[in-house]
C-alpha cells in the first residue's frame, strides 16, 4: 500500500450539506407542502445555525429542482406545472425500461430482491395507511433499476430529476396510492416481468404504469389549483 493512502479519512459533511439533506427529506416527505414558503430565520434557530449554511443548503436543493428562490420575496419548494410533470413522465418512460433491462443483465437477483423488498414494504405501509412510507418504499422500487444497471451515465441522468420524482410521489400519489390496489399491483406485475426477462410486456406495463402517474399528478394538481 502506498504511504499516502494510509492517510486517507473521510471528511465530515458541512454544515450546509447537512442542512440541505435534512430540508430534502421534509420535501419529499410532505412535511412542507408545495409551493410553501421556507423560512430561512426560523430554520436557522431550528438548526442551530447562522442564516448562512441555510442559504447555502437552499442553493444546493435549488439545483436539485426542489426549491426555488425568489431574489427579494424568499426560497419556496417548488411547484410544478403540468407540462413539467409530463415532461418528467417522458423521461421515466424512456430511461427506467432500459435501465430495468440492463439490471436484469448486470445483477438479476440483487435486483430482484430490492424490488421485492420494497413491494414488502410497500404492503406494509399500504396495511398501516402510511402515504409516506408508501413513498418511500415506492421510490426505492424505482431506483433500484438505476442502482444495479451497471451504466454510470443512465444513473447521473436519472438523479437529476430523482428527488424532484420522489417528492411528487409522496405529495400527489402516494396518500390515494395507498388506500387504492391498482398501482400497488402493478408493482407486483413489474416484478413479476422482470424476473421472467420479458421486458416487452415490462416496457408496455412501465409507460401504462408511469402514464396512470401523471394522469394522477395531473388530476391532483388541478384539485390543488381549485382549492
Amino acid at each position: 500500500m502506498p504511504p499516502t493512502q494510509r492517510f486517507k479519512i473521510e471528511a465530515p459533511k458541512s454544515l450546509a450539506s447537512q442542512v440541505a439533506q435534512r430540508l430534502r427529506e421534509a420535501i419529499i416527505d410532505g412535511e412542507f407542502a408545495l409551493g410553501a414558503m421556507i423560512p430561512e430565520e426560523s430554520l436557522a434557530t431550528s438548526f442551530g445555525v447562522s442564516r448562512t449554511p441555510v442559504r447555502e443548503a437552499l442553493n444546493l436543493l435549488q439545483l436539485a429542482g426542489l426549491v426555488v428562490i425568489r431574489p427579494q420575496r424568499g426560497s419556496y419548494v417548488f411547484e410544478p406545472s403540468e407540462a413539467d410533470i409530463t415532461a418528467i413522465c417522458e423521461f421515466r418512460c424512456l430511461l427506467e425500461p432500459r435501465a430495468a433491462e440492463l439490471a436484469y443483465q448486470n445483477a438479476r437477483d440483487a435486483a430482484a430482491a430490492a424490488l421485492q423488498l420494497a413491494i414488502d414494504e410497500m404492503e406494509e405501509a399500504r396495511a398501516a395507511r402510511d402515504a409516506v412510507r408508501y413513498g418511500r418504499a415506492d421510490t426505492r422500487l424505482h431506483e433500484a433499476f438505476f442502482e444495479y444497471c451497471g451504466n454510470p451515465y443512465m444513473q447521473a441522468a436519472y438523479a437529476t430529476a430523482a428527488t424532484k420524482i420522489a417528492a411528487l410521489r409522496t405529495h400527489l400519489s402516494a396518500p390515494a396510492d395507498v388506500l387504492h390496489t391498482a398501482g400497488f399491483e402493478q408493482h407486483s406485475q413489474l416484478l413479476a416481468l422482470f424476473r421472467a426477462g420479458d421486458f416487452v410486456k415490462f416496457e408496455k406495463l412501465m409507460r401504462a404504469h408511469v402514464t396512470g402517474t401523471r394522469n394522477s399528478y395531473v388530476a391532483s394538481l388541478k384539485t390543488r389549483t381549485a382549492a
